[in-house]
């Protein structure tokens, strides 16, 4: 008898023992009073396993926390608190939609050596990019777009050999767009650089990455763009669009992947390639440009409206009018 209440004191003793390692709790009560007790962590209270809240998750066999996804709250405010850097399992960190969270990246997050996932967008932040993010290893996805972050774009980033997506997408950066991104060994598919003022020319480097998806529209980028393209490239999105960029279109070769294609608003001449009439095309825009002779006829290529090619020096044929002979 006395064994059996042994065993189940046992059990219920195992059963509601904490898991949370208490180093990683006592970091994340101090996480919560930095941002001033927030209604969004009210499930974050000291009797409780720490495993258990919201916004946390723990790794099944260690228990160690390896995630902290705070997300789409307008009351929570004030600067990322340093402390983040002191949960060293972290994996996955999210601060995303927090229009009141504001200030720099603090340096601290250079600590999280074991981070793959680094989401901070479309919050409130402001300063420059920190280098130090480049020491991040084993960062598979960086996401800082919708802030306000200024200077220009640290050459640092190529370090990340795992890089699989950069979003720098919507703030306010200016300088051109670093060398070093030619580095990135074809590893990194997605690059979103758009709606900044980056200046200056596309460096030749960025030739060698096969991008999937690349986007550096709106902003100020000036000169030759063609080394982007290539036969033997699986890019299907490319926009360029809204930039000052100015090379023969003539003589590009596109990747035969491709579904996407936005130039407009550059100072694009030459004529439309033949080639393009082979791309399965769900958008071409080319409008606003200095093309002239004739659109291809095959393809999707008069299946688009007449904004697609309006603006050019002498561009003609369907859907715009009839080339003079």
């Amino acid at each position: 008898m006395h064994s059996h209440i042994l065993l189940l004191f046992l059990f219920f003793t195992i059963s509601f023992a904490e898991l949370c390692n208490p180093n990683d709790k006592k970091v994340l009560l101090n996480i919560k009073k930095a941002f001033n007790n927030p209604y969004i962590l009210t499930s974050w209270k000291p009797e409780e396993d720490c495993c258990t809240w919201y916004c946390v998750e723990c790794d099944r066999k260690s228990h160690r926390i390896v995630a902290l996804t705070i997300f789409a709250d307008d009351k929570l405010s004030g600067q990322i608190p340093p402390l983040v850097g002191d949960l060293p399992f972290l994996e996955n960190l999210m601060f995303h939609k927090l229009p009141n969270l504001i200030g720099p990246i603090p340096p601290t997050i250079a600590k999280l050596h074991n981070l793959k996932y680094l989401d901070l967008s479309w919050n409130g932040l402001s300063g420059s990019i920190p280098s130090f993010l480049g020491s991040l290893s084993n960062l598979d996805y960086l996401d800082l777009s919708f802030n306000r972050l200024t200077g220009s774009i640290p050459s640092s980033l190529a370090n990340l050999h795992h890089l699989g997506t950069l979003h720098l997408d919507r703030n306010k950066l200016t300088g051109p767009i670093p060398n070093s991104f030619g580095n990135f060994k074809g590893k990194i598919p997605y690059l979103y650089l758009s709606h900044n003022q980056l200046s200056g020319k596309i460096p030749t480097s960025l030739g060698r990455v096969d991008f999937n998806y690349i986007d550096l529209s709106r902003n100020k980028l000036e000169g030759d763009a063609s080394m982007i393209f290539g036969a033997k490239k699986t890019t299907e999105i490319i926009n360029l669009s809204r930039n000052l960029l100015e090379f023969n279109m003539s003589k590009v070769v596109f990747p035969p992947t491709l579904t996407w294609l936005d130039l407009n608003h550059n100072k694009i001449f030459g004529k439309i390639p033949i080639g393009v009439v082979k791309l399965e095309l769900q958008l071409l825009n080319v409008s606003y440009n200095a093309l002239c002779g004739q659109i291809p006829v095959g393809g999707k290529l008069q299946g688009f409206d007449v904004y697609s090619y309006v603006h050019n020096k002498c561009l003609c044929g369907k859907p715009l009018g009839t080339c003079k002979s």
